[in-house]
């Protein structure tokens, strides 16, 4: 399933590891409500994962 996204006016916030591994990081979204879009700093034109905000949650939980 695809669907558009209008992601031209979100707030993106870059992973604070992102100095410490040579930039090879991710950037996150967080102005859109109920969404939190993920993409690669290092082609922040290209694909874009959106996890939804419970979906998120759970994710940085197993992160830690």
């Amino acid at each position: 399933m695809s669907t558009d996204l209008d992601l031209s006016t979100t707030e993106w916030q870059t992973s604070s590891y992102t100095n410490t591994t040579g930039g090879s990081c991710v950037e996150v979204g967080f102005n859109i409500p109920g969404m939190h879009p993920v993409r690669d700093t290092k082609n922040r034109i290209g694909a874009v994962i959106v996890f939804t905000t419970p979906a998120w949650g759970t994710f940085l939980k197993h992160l830690k």
